[in-house]
């Protein structure tokens, strides 16, 4: 913890390490409530 964050560049486009995990469990969680059925729905 007193290291500074670890950074990816692509191009003009800098980002944590640890911004992007959170930005990847973000979608998934988001793909997740599509895809899954809604619960007590189930005639």
């Amino acid at each position: 913890m007193d290291q500074p964050g670890t950074y990816l560049h692509w191009g003009v486009i800098q980002i944590s390490v640890a911004n992007l995990i959170v930005i990847g469990l973000m979608l998934l969680v988001f793909v997740l409530a599509l895809v899954l059925p809604f619960p007590g729905r189930r005639r």
